[in-house]
């Protein structure tokens, strides 16, 4: 406090008392901080180069005399000491605290009154430790419109200038939107090409896959030959080799046995040749003794002739080789058999669209395969008689793609492979079906309340379908996307759906056979904001006329003939009435009628098998609210089976609230203008009951349903 004391008192002095300390300017707040130079300060804050803050300092800031006129004090700068940091400030100060007569000069001032002045300008010299935080400059005004020639935002002061003067401009939010569409459109591009890509990519690598096939089959065949052609060669060498042996062990035995012949003889001649040798040197006596047997016995050896040609020659004949079965396996090689007959494989799910089908098959066998000939044709009943038109496609892999088929449509595909050789046998038939068409939902014959909504919709396709797929989508905010719900398996063209009260739904149908889902359905809106219903004409007395939207009913005066109508069980011939298609759901279901003040009407419930020849409220099938307007009087029945209550009504009603409460067996009317409750039926309701008008006069009557229920009406 005393600090702050010595700081006010020494703002009307000329110079500063010795011991005036110097504080750090950011314990003060910026309203509260020194102003150096009031005078001059919005010029100071310019920016300005070195030279001009020097020359500026020189002129303004340098005489002591003009701060003393200015009534300020002047304030040293405290430095800083590197070696030493200050503990807190108030010690700092006291310690380092520097006057401005406390020994410095004119120049010594001016350098501090210069360091100032950067300070102000956020060029604060390192030397000090104090600093001011410049002023933020000005943020300029966002761009609000869009240069269309120039692409790029401007703002609209702009737009005067000479640069965007005659260029053409629009909004800023205009052009964003435009540049979200146009990348949308381009995303969209994109996911399309992406899409096709993928199924390019899925093409080759099936292309891929049936190459490899092939390859495997023929490098399978090749071998297979080979290895043929080397058999057969390694045993027409074997049969060879061993003809050529017993050939060989032939001629040896032959020669070997006549050798061994030659031998004997050569024996016997040479024993014959020493036994004439000794009976030479015998006595004469002796010797004509020996003589004669030895001339009997050399006369028989003479006589015995020896075989001295060769039984075996030594060369052997040429061998014929025989290579007809050789050359037959390398013929094959070249000569490729003709393939075998493809397997066509049954529909596989979702295979095909409302306009097209994939069909596949298979070769089980090692055949080479050059080509692929698809055949299909509708299937038709025989009682038709027509010739069914047949058509053929040809393809190269074991898949093919049909396209410009009737939807929901069964057609009959065989296939047949082909190479250089011939045809294949034809493939078993086999049966495809294309996706049905879309349906068409029938937005006449919604019928909705807070707790469920009654979908009909048109097949739209001659055959048969499965079954039926309908999806709901909540259409609560803009940004909902996505299907909340999907309701399977629906057998017929109409389906009872179970919601959320309160809530909008886009919904859509999609029928399903065996070759897939068809496309959506145009889409159908439903809010479930209380009951809503439309009129039905199958039930409208010919008098009536039922307007397009389905929610208003007229008689005219052209149309009040007499006229004796034949019975009919669902058209109103006696009473001019006409009901409404109120959905099945039990619960609480309200709707209003506007009538006129003097209209002669009825309004009501009634079981769908009333009878049609009887006023509404003659029986106990129906229970109404009758008005006529006799002697300008206003007279209300509430009928039920020919009796009525005796109430009386003040206020005619414009508008009359119908509450249909099927938990408390109940049926209320009300004057919807002023909140009042007129009547309340207690029914035993067995059955689903329907809204039914009539009118007695010509007039018309508007039904409002599809709102809310009043609070008034949720009290009873």
């Amino acid at each position: 406090m005393e600090e702050e004391a010595e700081e006010e008192s020494g703002l009307g002095r000329s110079a500063a008392p010795k011991d005036f300390h110097f504080y750090h300017m950011d314990l003060y707040d910026s309203e509260d901080r020194l102003q150096l130079f009031p005078g001059d300060s919005s010029r100071i804050r310019r920016e300005v180069t070195q030279a001009e803050d020097d020359r500026e300092l020189g002129d303004e800031f340098v005489d002591e005399h003009r701060l003393g006129t200015l009534g300020y004090p002047s304030y040293g700068m405290r430095r800083r000491d590197p070696g030493r940091e200050p503990r807190d400030w108030g010690e700092a100060a006291e310690a380092e605290d520097l006057g401005y007569g406390g020994g410095q000069g004119p120049l010594d001032q001016c350098q501090d009154l210069r360091e100032a002045y950067r300070y102000t300008h956020g060029r604060a010299s390192e030397e000090y430790e104090c600093y001011v935080i410049p002023e933020e400059e000005d943020e300029e005004e966002p761009a609000d419109v869009f240069c269309i020639t120039c692409k790029t935002p401007v703002r609209t002061v702009e737009k005067d200038f000479d640069t965007h003067k005659e260029h053409e401009v629009t909004p800023i939010s205009k052009a964003l939107e435009h540049a979200k569409d146009e990348i949308h459109k381009n995303m969209c591009k994109l996911e399309q090409q992406i899409i096709e890509m993928e199924n390019f990519a899925s093409h080759l690598e099936e292309v891929f896959i049936t190459v490899e096939e092939n390859f495997g089959r023929q490098e399978q065949n090749f071998e297979c030959h080979y290895n043929g052609i080397l058999e057969t060669l390694a045993q027409k060498y074997e049969e060879k080799i061993q003809a050529l042996g017993e050939k060989k062990r032939e001629k040896l035995e032959a020669l070997y046995g006549q050798l061994v012949s030659c031998g004997e003889n050569l024996d016997a001649c040479r024993e014959l040749m020493e036994t004439v040798e000794e009976m030479c040197h015998e006595e004469k006596v002796e010797f004509l003794k020996d003589a004669v047997a030895m001339t009997d016995r050399l006369g028989k050896f003479l006589k015995t002739k020896t075989d001295v040609e060769l039984s075996a020659q030594p060369e052997f004949e040429d061998q014929t080789l025989d290579f007809s079965d050789v050359e037959q396996l390398m013929d094959a090689i070249n000569t490729i058999p003709a393939p075998s007959a493809p397997v066509i494989n049954p529909q596989a799910p979702d295979s095909a669209t409302g306009s097209s089908v994939r069909v596949c098959w298979s070769l089980y066998s090692d055949d080479t395969v050059e080509s692929y000939q698809l055949s299909y044709r509708p299937v038709q009943d025989s009682s038709s008689g027509k010739d069914r038109a047949e058509f053929t496609m040809t393809v190269k892999e074991t898949y093919c793609s049909v396209i410009n088929l009737e939807p929901n449509t069964q057609y009959e595909f065989w296939v047949v492979a082909q190479n250089r050789t011939g045809p294949s046998p034809s493939s078993e038939h086999a049966v495809y079906m294309t996706a049905p068409s879309p349906p068409s939902i029938k937005t006449e014959a919604i019928r909705s309340c807070e707790e469920a909504v009654l979908i009909c919709w048109e097949s739209g396709n001659l055959n048969p379908v499965d079954s039926y797929t309908v999806e709901l989508i909540q259409a609560e905010t803009p940004e909902a996307s996505g299907v909340t719900e999907s309701v399977i398996g629906i057998p017929t063209c109409e389906s009872l759906i179970q919601l959320q009260p309160r809530h909008s739904y886009t919904i859509y149908v999609r029928a399903l056979n065996m070759g897939g889902t068809s496309a959506r359905s145009e889409p159908a809106t439903v809010h479930t904001t209380g009951s809503y219903f439309q009129l039905n004409k199958d039930t409208c007395h010919p008098w009536l006329t039922i307007s397009e939207d389905g929610f208003t009913v007229v008689r005219s005066e052209k149309k009040s003939f007499r006229k004796e109508l034949p019975p009919s069980k669902t058209q109103f011939t006696r009473c001019v009435a006409v009901m409404g298609n109120l959905i099945p759901v039990r619960g609480r279901h309200y709707w209003e009628v506007e009538v006129a003040e003097h209209l002669d009407y009825t309004v009501g419930v009634a079981c769908e098998d009333v009878p049609k020849q009887e006023d509404l409220g003659a029986n106990s099938l129906s229970w109404c609210m009758r008005h006529t307007f006799v002697s300008k009087r206003h007279r209300y029945e509430f009928l039920h089976n020919k009796t009525t209550p005796d109430i009386r009504i003040t206020v005619a009603p414009r508008k009359i609230g119908v509450l249909l409460d099927y938990e408390n067996a109940k049926l209320s009317f009300f004057n919807v203008d002023i909140a009042q409750h007129l009547y309340t039926f207690s029914c035993q309701l067995h059955q689903f009951v329907h809204p039914c008008f009539s009118l007695e006069k010509s007039g018309c009557l508007k039904i409002c349903n599809g709102i809310s229920m009043p609070k008034h009406v949720t009290f009873f």
